[in-house]
Order: structure tokens, then C-alpha cells, then sequence
């Protein structure tokens, strides 16, 4: 598999890409998933890594139209020398992975699908997932927080792609995160990048109520 060749292409996509899905971004995403598959057996790994480095492009934060996305997907891996279970597989856990897709239906994901969305999940906790979920806001012109806007349940994947507060996301769904991770590494980091993120909302709730 043309590794080398797969980055160049999604590094030229992602170059002008400000929303917090940057090709820095994917690279962070496959060093999580290099320190999950330490502790698993049985993935693949030409699968695992070709999933993380595309899995942003057939998003409709990157791409007006995701079929003809998916059609250009399709013949790339081919020229990169993926197999055609593998390019079926990767396919698979890209289009069934997100957060949204997950919401109305759960999806079932084998060993390499569930290592690739915990490692893309990861990335959205911590300090690094403020800093994107901020970033994000910025991108959509959506507010930092309003104390007049509840905070969303039981959203189908319509309403989770409209507007919120930043606030509001790490209730809708950053915090959520931890309970949803599928690997036994992830589950632990996830919880220690939660409490962190847990720590920082009672820090920003005391500063807005003049508390501190």
C-alpha cells in the first residue's frame, strides 16, 4: 500500500482546511490508532491507516457533494494497491463511523472500524479537543455560550448538524464520548481527557457566574 501517496493526497485537500479537521488533525488521529492497535490482535493495518488518513474527506464540512467524494475514493485506493475486501472495508467504517450517523442508529463496527473511530474520537477530548471544539465554533459562526440556549437531547442527525453554542457541544456530545468508546486503551485515555475537560466547564461556569 502507497502510504506516502495517500498523504500527499489528503494533505493537498485539507491544506486550506480551518475548521479543525486539518491534515494535522489526521496525522494526530493515526498516532492514536498506532497506540491502540499496541494493544489489540487481529486488525488490519493497511485498513486502519488508510480509514483515519480519509475518513474527514467524505464529510460535509470538506466536500459539497460526498457520492462523487466516495466514487473518487474508490479508484484512488485502487491506484494505492488496497484490495478489494479492503476498499470495501475501509468504505464501510468511513461512512458509518461519525458521531452523527451514530445518533438515530447505532452502527456496528468490526475490530479495525472500532479502533479508527476511538482513535478520530480521542482527538475530540482533552486539551487538544478544546482547542478544536473552540476553533470549530469560530469556523461556524456559532457562539462561544449563551445562558438562554438549553443544551440538546435525544437529537436526530438533522438537528445535530444545526446550530449550538460551543458550550452546548461539550454537553451534546464531547462529554458522551467517553461512555462510547469501544477499545479498552481508548476507554482509559478518554477518561482522563474528560475529567480534564470536565474540570475546564467548572472553571469557564465559575468565571461567567463571577465566581472567581
Amino acid at each position: 500500500m502507497k502510504v506516502e501517496a495517500i498523504k500527499d493526497y489528503v494533505r493537498e485537500i485539507t491544506s486550506q482546511e480551518f475548521s479543525g479537521h486539518d491534515y494535522l488533525h489526521l496525522e494526530r488521529v493515526l498516532q492514536n490508532a498506532e497506540l491502540l492497535m499496541q494493544s489489540e490482535e487481529g486488525f488490519k493495518r493497511d485498513v486502519i491507516v488508510t480509514a483515519v488518513l480519509l475518513h474527514d474527506l467524505i464529510d460535509e464540512k470538506l466536500t459539497n457533494n460526498i457520492n462523487e467524494m466516495i466514487d473518487e475514493i474508490r479508484i484512488k485506493m485502487r491506484e494505492w494497491g488496497l484490495t478489494d475486501d479492503e476498499r470495501a472495508e475501509v468504505l464501510d467504517i468511513i461512512t458509518h463511523m461519525s458521531f452523527a450517523k451514530n445518533l438515530e442508529q447505532h452502527h456496528v463496527l468490526n475490530l479495525d472500524g472500532e479502533i479508527v473511530q476511538d482513535a478520530d474520537r480521542l482527538d475530540a477530548l482533552g486539551a487538544i479537543g478544546i482547542g478544536r471544539a473552540f476553533t470549530y465554533g469560530g469556523h461556524a459562526n456559532n457562539l462561544m455560550y449563551n445562558p438562554n440556549e438549553a443544551v440538546r437531547e435525544n437529537m436526530t442527525s438533522a438537528e445535530y448538524r444545526q446550530h449550538s453554542t460551543v458550550i452546548n457541544h461539550f454537553h451534546e456530545k464531547l462529554l458522551k464520548l467517553e461512555g462510547e468508546m469501544n477499545t479498552a486503551t481508548a476507554k482509559k485515555l478518554a477518561a482522563r481527557r474528560t475529567a480534564f475537560m470536565r474540570f475546564y466547564l467548572d472553571e469557564f461556569t465559575a468565571e461567567i457566574n463571577g465566581d472567581k
